[in-house]
């Protein structure tokens, strides 16, 4: 009975307490960062356009006026576009600062004209060229100051910042799933920081030296980016053979790899970035699909459920959790304990090789400093979705989980101001309690 509530207790510790932490993370998040919202897009130009229209009865005659940026461009175009709509008239928009607004004003005035509304955004309503407007512009007649409804609504539950979450966390993620098979067998792979510089410096250099540079077309894009791919399962394959065949530690033998990787990215490069990509190649890293979801976050969805599916309904699965349960009890049963360290090494240098190509396209370049320190923020990602160090438990979905944790935590620090510094340790931190409750969940489970 003791032994069965304590294996409950570990399966829950495992399964869904990381869940639960993410989501008591998010909720902690979401008050630490409530605050007011004074929406400045095309959406909030469009409807304080509307909110005006009822208001009057109709648009008549409205001034816009905005800063000159990007942001507020769209906004006031939004607003022009709907007025517009309503058979109003545009009197003009204002894209400048409180002198250009005080000269649109007078000239207005100058020529008679009678505005019926300003509409402005939050950062240019409280001009003080706006206020007693019935004394400083009489001629212009009784206008009324208007701008979008502001609200309160947490920053870290804004849609722009949890897309920023999960593409970010995306490379990351990608990696961990290939370090998931590997430390579920018992080992470590220490070489996949090293092979994203690797990677993304390769690509960009067949990119540029082979496919054309700027001009490359999709089908060189594609060659290039699947010859990197290849070159990097070689090498993690590599490092699987001096596991399995050698019985070189993995910590070792990922070592060297990482050595070797990290030098290679700088011979390939000159110690210099490779910039000359073309603009389409930045669609894996920064593109949308429908609904706005970044591309690279469909891919790591895809690659999560591949590797689940793997890991929960076919042999190879079973195997990877057999070898590291107890390496010499699946030799016995007949399972190819070879065959499965070298493959699970493979396929962590093909993902480590694909993360590369993902940063390369997020940054339209590859450089040889890429992915410094990414080994243990992917280690700890594995260790805190509940992947035993020991090996034979854990689960993709719980990498997943924990590469979430990492990236929602690192961004809430980021939210709240934390120095950089700090933010090491309490990312330090969070990976020793990992650990402890890694060591608790095995002490549970015996």
């Amino acid at each position: 009975m003791k032994n069965n509530l304590a294996g409950k207790i570990s399966g829950w510790l495992a399964g869904r307490g990381m869940l639960l932490v993410l989501l008591l993370l998010a909720v902690f998040l979401g008050f630490a960062t409530l605050a007011d919202q004074n929406p400045n897009d095309a959406e909030a130009g469009t409807a304080l356009a509307k909110t005006l229209g009822q208001s009057n009865g109709g648009n008549k005659n409205i001034l816009i006026v905005v800063r000159p940026s990007e942001e507020d461009s769209l906004f006031a175009q939004a607003v022009e576009t709907e007025v517009l709509k309503q058979k109003g008239v545009v009197a003009g928009i204002v894209r400048g600062s409180p002198s250009d607004a005080r000269a649109s004003l007078e000239r207005l005035q100058k020529e008679g004209v009678k505005l019926d509304a300003i509409a402005c955004n939050h950062f240019t309503a409280g001009w003080s060229i706006f206020e007693n407007m019935g004394v400083k512009f009489p001629g212009l007649g009784d206008v009324k100051i208007v701008e979008p409804v502001s609200y309160r609504w947490p920053n870290f539950l804004k849609r722009e910042n949890l897309m920023n979450i999960v593409n970010q966390i995306a490379v990351i993620a990608i990696l961990a799933v290939g370090m998931t098979f590997v430390i579920l067998t018992g080992g470590i792979d220490l070489s996949v920081g090293a092979m994203i510089a690797f990677s993304a410096v390769l690509v960009a250099r067949l990119i540029r030296d082979f496919g054309g540079g700027v001009d490359a077309t999709v089908t060189a894009l594609i060659v290039s980016s699947l010859a990197t791919i290849g070159v990097c399962a070689l090498m993690g394959m590599f490092s699987g053979v001096m596991v399995a065949c050698f019985s070189i530690p993995s910590f070792i033998a990922t070592l060297a790899m990482m050595l070797i990787a990290g030098g290679l990215a700088y011979l390939i490069s000159d110690g210099q970035s490779i910039d000359r990509i073309p603009e389409s190649f930045m669609w894996l890293g920064r593109g949308s699909t429908v609904m706005r979801i970044p591309v690279a976050v469909v891919l790591t969805a895809v690659i999560y459920l591949i590797a689940h599916i793997a890991m929960t309904r076919t042999i190879f699965g079973r195997y990877v959790y057999a070898v590291g349960g107890n390496r010499e009890a699946a030799r016995l049963s007949g399972v190819s304990v070879l065959g499965v360290l070298v493959l699970v090494y493979t396929v962590s240098g093909a993902l480590a090789g694909l993360g590369g190509i993902v940063m390369a396209s997020q940054l339209k370049s590859g450089a040889p400093t890429y992915g410094h320190m990414y080994e243990l923020y992917v280690i700890a990602a594995v260790v805190v979705g509940g992947t035993s160090l020991a090996g034979g438990e854990g689960k993709i979905t719980g990498t997943l989980i924990g590469a979430l944790i990492l990236a929602v935590i690192q961004n809430g620090m980021n939210l709240l101001g934390f120095d950089s510094n700090m933010q090491k340790c309490i990312l330090g931190g969070v990976l020793i309690l990992a650990i402890l409750l890694d060591g608790s969940r095995l002490k549970l489970s015996r």
